[in-house]
């Protein structure tokens, strides 16, 4: 897990996060979620995420942000740590669907959960992801 980010790059990060969330279009869950990513290029990409009547076609902050990351050319992406922000009393860890994206280009990856209480969590993306596969696996 990566642990040189710096307070300051940690904090620009929870701040995005924050301000991605308030961007969400969450009409039908109300649940506003925001995520910021720091590419190994030290650009951030955020994203918030966005639901759908058809809800299978909803996205989630988290791969909103990786996606945004991607198709904003950065090549190759790797993920040094994905900041989740929700508006709530306690920390929201990434979904299953999230963990294995946030895996697919940050195998080292730090991944921290912060919320409006006091709780934070933060953790590889090993711990929220055991067993893993990814694309060395398939080569």
């Amino acid at each position: 897990m990566n642990t040189k980010i710096s307070p300051a790059k940690l904090a620009k990060l929870r701040a995005l996060a924050k301000t991605a969330a308030s961007r969400a279009y969450a009409p039908y869950s109300k649940f506003r979620v925001g995520a910021a990513v720091l590419a190994g290029s030290g650009k951030i990409y955020s994203g918030c995420n966005v639901e759908n009547a058809s809800y299978g076609l909803c996205n989630c902050a988290e791969r909103t942000a990786i996606f945004s990351a991607v198709a904003a050319g950065e090549k190759p992406l790797k993920i040094e740590c994905v900041v989740v922000y929700t508006p709530t009393k306690t920390a929201t860890a990434p979904c299953g669907a999230c963990r294995q994206v946030i895996f697919e280009f940050g195998p080292d990856s730090r991944v921290i959960s912060t919320c409006d209480g006091s709780q934070e969590v933060d953790v590889s993306i090993d711990a929220l992801l055991p067993g893993a596969f990814g694309p060395a696996d398939l080569a």
